[in-house]
């Protein structure tokens, strides 16, 4: 599911623009969402791989509970709490129609923590519209790097707050 782009990108951004000291805070407030049609089993497989330590930093404040993505134990609790925030903040249009993304469950990846979705029953896809503004609320720098794949072809963008949306076609 992963393209090339999505697996050396983080590693490489967060090799290079993290590297940093104790008490320091990243330069880069970034987040990468791939969705890639997968026609064989008629899904749309969805991923979103934000910084950990932002994502905890607003659920903190949503949510005033303890938030730790990173401890096994709190995980059954910390699926919700994810799930939720991303529903808000993700929304996708599936030629013009609007989709209900199904939890898959997320894990830490780097520095980033991975959420997984799928959208079940989609046999062809033309257009994607996705609506996406994680972390606006208090990243005002946030970036937002989207790619889409279908029938292997893929095309990307970049939304910077408070840009929330873009439109594929294929």
């Amino acid at each position: 599911m992963a393209s090339i782009l999505f697996k050396w990108f983080f590693p490489l951004a967060f090799s290079c623009l993290l590297h940093r000291t104790a008490g320091d805070h990243h330069p880069v407030f970034v987040s990468v969402t791939q969705i890639e049609h997968n026609a064989k089993d008629k899904i749309l497989e969805i991923s979103c791989k934000i910084f950990t330590d932002d994502f905890e930093q607003i659920l903190r404040q949503q949510n005033k509970i303890r938030i730790d993505l990173l401890d096994p134990a709190y995980k059954p609790a910390m699926n919700g709490v994810v799930n939720n925030y991303i529903q808000k903040h993700l929304m996708l249009k599936a030629d013009g129609k609007s989709v209900l993304l199904q939890f898959v469950g997320f894990e830490q990846q780097e520095e980033g923590v991975v959420t997984y979705y799928q959208v079940n029953n989609i046999a062809t896809l033309k257009k994607v519209e996705v609506t996406n503004n994680i972390l606006y609320e208090t990243k005002p720098q946030q970036i937002e790097i989207i790619h889409v794949i279908v029938n292997g072809n893929r095309k990307s963008t970049k939304l910077n707050n408070p840009e929330e949306k873009a439109v594929f076609e294929f």
